[in-house]
């Protein structure tokens, strides 16, 4: 299959009662054939509850049955979904992050959806990748996410700035903002712990992480002369240009918007969905905040990490009630409604297409940057092993250290990789 370069029953009226976060606790695959036990992540829609009790209620006047949905933490996430493994303690459907279905379908424990799905081709392709493990679907898109860059507008209108078309017009832009008399943000910061961030210039640069070959072994392309090019060029803007900060070294996306959201970050990648926090956070910044596509080396927009959920069923729930609600949950009232309420895409391609021609300037270049430039990282159950180990962060923060060169640092990224994806060869 293609690798391309290009993540205790209780009522409806119960859990609106009790107004919390967790509303359920689960005890694995509900044994009552009239109800679905559904975890869903915390933090994705910051009003899940209103939202979930109105599919409930559509669910059970369709079917009869219950929906008892419980909130996941992310942070506490993959932990549980371990957990319950082992202890054969999962929910019926569950919102998986894309890059841990390859990893859960390995294990046994998520049905294969393929029969079920009418046309893949109606996703955007790479949620559908994503989700595809040997010949298998494991996950059904349910909503995407994407990164390009946001900006203040009031600093480039001051300095006469446009949106930046290629990564020579980004560098100027960085220099022309730090330079300035008249702003003290940092103009471009270079993170060291978020890789979502840099993936799009080893992207962009033509390089790429790795490739599955046919036997299933992987080839590594971190320390190929284009993904090293892409990398340069982030190093150069933190120690030549010094359009950055030293602190970024260490800084997580999470910093960067924290940075952003307290006007000491005139211009960085990050996550369209983000944006209602930012003006939530401050809404001081409303008007004064703009947002484009990733440019690339040659003026082509820079593949960006197109991340999101799948809905998964795990084995034993019962899967015709499952894929109901499933199918009911990412229909077009329901798909659309979570994506205006939560700030992330419809990973639909026929739905996307309203947010690619929308009228809001902090809605139309993320939804064209999902369109035209995205990409997934290797589709492999390994790769939350890479990403829990950290292999990138410490190859970057080495590069933005100075403790290693970027040939060193990817060298070693290299060879940290292979043993990670080709560990059964």
């Amino acid at each position: 299959m293609r690798r391309s370069p290009r993540s205790l029953t209780v009522s409806v009226a119960a859990l609106t009662a009790a107004g919390a976060l967790v509303l359920t606790a689960c005890n694995g695959a509900t044994d009552d054939a009239d109800a679905l036990d559904v975890w869903i992540m915390e933090g994705t829609n910051p009003d899940a509850s209103d939202f979930f009790d109105d599919v409930a209620a559509d669910f059970e006047e369709q079917t009869g049955a219950e929906v008892n949905v419980e909130f996941v933490p992310w942070a506490d996430a993959h932990d549980r979904f371990v957990t319950g493994m082992a202890g054969d303690e999962l929910p019926d459907v569950a919102e998986v992050g894309t890059t841990w279905t390859p990893e859960f379908a390995e294990t046994g424990a998520m049905a294969d959806l393929t029969d079920r799905i009418d046309d893949p081709d109606d996703y955007v392709p790479e949620l559908i990748e994503a989700a595809e493990v040997e010949d298998g679907i494991y996950g059904v898109p349910w909503h995407a996410a994407v990164r390009s860059i946001i900006y203040r507008t009031d600093i480039f209108e001051d300095l006469d700035l446009d949106e930046p078309q290629d990564w020579d017009e980004l560098r100027a832009a960085a220099i022309a903002i730090d330079e300035s008399e008249a702003w003290e943000e940092t103009a471009f910061p270079v993170p060291g712990h978020a890789t979502h961030s840099i993936s799009a210039f080893i992207w962009g640069a033509g390089g790429d992480f790795a490739t599955e070959n046919p036997d299933g072994s992987w080839d590594i392309h971190i320390d190929s002369a284009e993904s090293q090019e892409g990398l340069q060029y982030l190093a150069d803007l933190a120690l030549e240009d010094d359009v950055s900060t030293t602190g970024a070294t260490t800084w997580m996306e999470t910093d960067i918007l924290d940075n952003f959201n307290d006007e000491n970050v005139a211009m960085t990648v990050q996550g369209g969905w983000t944006i209602p926090a930012i003006l939530e956070d401050n809404p001081d910044l409303e008007g004064r905040i703009g947002a484009f596509m990733i440019p690339g080396p040659d003026g082509e927009p820079s593949p960006s990490f197109v991340g999101g959920s799948h809905l998964g069923v795990f084995e034993g729930a019962d899967q015709d009630l499952s894929w109901e609600f499933i199918e009911l949950l990412t229909e077009e009232e329901y798909s659309v409604r979570w994506s205006e309420e939560s700030g992330y895409f419809p990973p639909n391609r026929e739905q996307l297409t309203q947010f690619e021609e929308s009228d809001d300037d902090l809605v139309a270049p993320f939804a064209q940057q999902m369109s035209q430039a995205g990409a997934v990282y290797p589709v492999t159950p390994a790769w939350g092993d890479v990403e829990g180990d950290e292999v990138f962060p410490r190859m970057m923060q080495d590069i933005l250290s100075e403790d290693a060169t970027v040939a060193e640092a990817t060298s070693t990224a290299a060879e940290e990789l292979d043993e990670f994806l080709n560990q059964d060869d």
